[in-house]
């Protein structure tokens, strides 16, 4: 720029550029060169910072979304539902995952109280019929799997009364519900349990 200026000032007053130097200049305008010039030079060390696209952020979200709507609907199914089996399946894994017999006991009782919640929610549907008895049966095999267990474990438990004192407040009161032979499921177990709350 300053030698353009000297050129010009260089010039007699009143004349014109000659051609060769307006060409010059206006060849270095078209350029750039000129208003490059100013700009302070970017540090190299600088990136500019990525940005995640927003619809990958969403789908992100939206995945997680799903998996907390479908966990909740695989703990909340019931005998006959889609996601049961699965519900079920998560059930052993964490059995089987257990360190000890003590844990595995604590495990298979959580179950049991689980099948006990499932019969009430079958009671209260159309649905629920046939897959009563089989929830009751599983019910039993879970709770006596899981005393023997936890008897081995840790003889005279208080755990095990507390198990049998919830289970008697979430069976007792479905006994009116029941068919006969569901009734007589029942009953049995409830002697059974009972024979866990006696006095030593």
């Amino acid at each position: 720029m300053l030698e353009h200026l000297a050129e010009l000032r260089s010039l007699p007053l009143g004349g014109m550029p000659e051609p060769a130097f307006r060409e010059r200049l206006r060849a270095e305008l078209l350029s750039g060169a000129l208003l490059d010039a100013p700009e302070p030079e970017k540090p190299a060390h600088r990136r500019p910072a990525r940005r995640r696209p927003l619809l990958s952020q969403l789908a992100t979200l939206g995945l997680a979304a799903a998996m907390m709507v479908s966990s909740f609907a695989t703990y909340q199914s019931v005998p006959g539902d889609s996601l049961y089996p699965l519900k079920r399946a998560a059930e052993s894994t964490l059995v089987r995952l257990s360190s000890d017999d003590a844990e595995r006991g604590e495990r298979e009782l959580d179950s049991a109280k689980t099948r006990a919640r499932e019969v009430a929610t079958l009671l209260g549907s159309a649905e629920g019929g046939p897959l009563v008895g089989r929830t009751l049966k599983d019910m039993e095999e879970s709770t006596r799997s899981g005393i023997s267990r936890l008897e081995r474990a840790e003889p005279r438990s208080p755990k095990i009364k507390t198990f049998a004192r919830d289970q008697k407040k979430v069976v007792g009161p479905i006994l009116t519900q029941l068919d006969d032979s569901q009734l007589a499921q029942a009953e049995g177990y409830l002697d059974y349990i009972e024979g866990l709350v006696a006095p030593d």
